[in-house]
Order: C-alpha cells, then sequence, then structure tokens
C-alpha cells in the first residue's frame, strides 16, 4: 500500500484498516459512538492551526479530519447505510442547490440570490429530508419536533446556549435589551450563593449554569460571542503565566518553590506588561 493523492487510496486504508480477518484490532471494534471524540477532537485541532497560522499543522489535522469522514463512512457502507461517494453526492448536491446564482441556468445567475430564496430552498430541503425518514420507518422530526429541537446537542455548551437563544429570540422569547439581563445575573447569582450555603452540590451545579446561561445571553445582546470572549481569556491567562513561570525560571525559581504571593506580584507585572 503506497501513499497517495487520490481520495481514493484513503478509502482503501480504511476499508484495509476495518477489515474483520486481516485489519487493525483497535479499527475493527470501533463504532459511531466510540469515533465521535475523535471526531470532535480533530476538528478542534483544524481550528488550532489556523488559529496559530500554521500551515504545516493544517494540512496534517485536514488530513486527519478527512480521516474522520472517511472513517463513518466506511462504518456505513457496512452495515448498508451508505458510502464516502453518497456523502459527497449528498454535499455536491446541496451546494448546487443552495447557489443557483452561480450553478443555474443563464436567467438564474443573472437574477441572483433572490431575497427569501435561501429560506425557500432551505425549506424544500428540509420537505424532501422528512420524505425520506418517513419512507424509512424514522421519525421525520431527526432532532425531536420541539422548536429548539434543531439546535445539536453536541455543540459546546457556550455555542449551544447561544443558538437556543438566537433561535427562540425568532419567535419574539427574548429581552429588548442588555441592562435587564444584568439583573437577571445577579438574581442568579443570589441564588448560586443560596445553594452553596446549603452545601447542594446538584443545586450549585445547577445554579452556576443558570449563571453560565444568563452571561451567554448578556453577551449576545452586546453582539458579543462568548465562545470566542472565552477564547480571548483562556489565551491572556496563558500569557500571564508563562510570564510568571519564565520570570520565576530567570531567577532561578520553579512554579512549585514560588509563593502564592511571588507568584501574584510577577502576575501584576505580566497585567501592566500589556
Amino acid at each position: 500500500m503506497q501513499p497517495s493523492k487520490d481520495i481514493s487510496r484513503l478509502i482503501e486504508i480504511m476499508a484495509a484498516l476495518r477489515d474483520p480477518a486481516s485489519g487493525c484490532p483497535w479499527d475493527i471494534e470501533q463504532n459511531f459512538e466510540t469515533i465521535v471524540p475523535y471526531t470532535i477532537e480533530e476538528a478542534y485541532e483544524v481550528a488550532d492551526a489556523i488559529l496559530r497560522g500554521d500551515f504545516d499543522d493544517l494540512r496534517q489535522e485536514l488530513g486527519d479530519l478527512l480521516l474522520q469522514v472517511v472513517y463513518h463512512a466506511q462504518m456505513a457502507k457496512e452495515i448498508g447505510e451508505f458510502d464516502f461517494g453518497d456523502v459527497v453526492e449528498a454535499v455536491t448536491t446541496k451546494m448546487i442547490r443552495r447557489h443557483p446564482h452561480v450553478f443555474g441556468d443563464e436567467q438564474a445567475r443573472g437574477a441572483g440570490m433572490a431575497k427569501g430564496m435561501w429560506e425557500a430552498i432551505k425549506a424544500e430541503e428540509k420537505s424532501e429530508k422528512r420524505s425520506a425518514r418517513l419512507a424509512r420507518g424514522l421519525d421525520p422530526e431527526d432532532h425531536g419536533s420541539g422548536f429548539l429541537d434543531g439546535v445539536p446537542i453536541a455543540f459546546p455548551a457556550l455555542t449551544r446556549a447561544l443558538k437556543l437563544q438566537e433561535k427562540a429570540a425568532r419567535v419574539g422569547f427574548d429581552w429588548k435589551d442588555a441592562g435587564p439581563i444584568l439583573d437577571k445575573i445577579e438574581e442568579e447569582i443570589g441564588e448560586l450563593r443560596e445553594a452553596m450555603s446549603k452545601g447542594e452540590r446538584a443545586a450549585v451545579q445547577d445554579e452556576f449554569g443558570d449563571v453560565l446561561f444568563a452571561l451567554v445571553n448578556f453577551g449576545r445582546h452586546l453582539d458579543l460571542d462568548s465562545e470566542a470572549a472565552l477564547t480571548g481569556t483562556n489565551e491572556k491567562f496563558r500569557s500571564r503565566f508563562h510570564h510568571v513561570e519564565r520570570a520565576l525560571r530567570e531567577s532561578g525559581r520553579s512554579l512549585e518553590e514560588a509563593s502564592l504571593d511571588q507568584m501574584e506580584e510577577l502576575w501584576q507585572q505580566a497585567k501592566k506588561a500589556e
């Protein structure tokens, strides 16, 4: 088996790895559920390479993410559901349909993307998907029939909170402005304090989640993405802590040897240097 730029070689490799008689024992025993964490992890590693501007890593990480798609397609093929070609056909069909102003006839291209066309196309796709699920004897609503059920459970929690709030806002279930949400945040913090005073761990976790949800809502009304904001804060924390570590090392000390007061002093130096 030799490397290749042809996608068919990657499909062949995955089929060989999953071969019950001669494949890799680890790959053979995997299923959709056990592979999902790796799929999510690879997507994050692609994002990490992009944020770092590392194109060598990006090439590798995109390959790892592509492998995940091939992996899921191979498992689906084994149970007679679909194969990689079906995945490609589905997405090419979707892209062509959603861009009539690019791939349509001359009249469609000249008209451009008319107002309301995107919603009409999405509605048509949803109808076809519903019919296909009914034909297979499945629940026509793959995420449930509730208005908010279409927001994927697997989203990162902050992102999912934002998407749930945005969707609810479409039907008017929303604050008119950001101000009152600060009062709601203070209310939730009060309930968190009360739960803490009672020492009820489950209640503390529940109230802590309410505080986070309210903060996401507040950020949304300020046109801020909570996930992006926290990402920035995470990096700021990492950078400042690295300053503390470096300063200690230059003075012949380690993190383990330094006192909290010494680390705090260096932390404040890092803040001033920003």
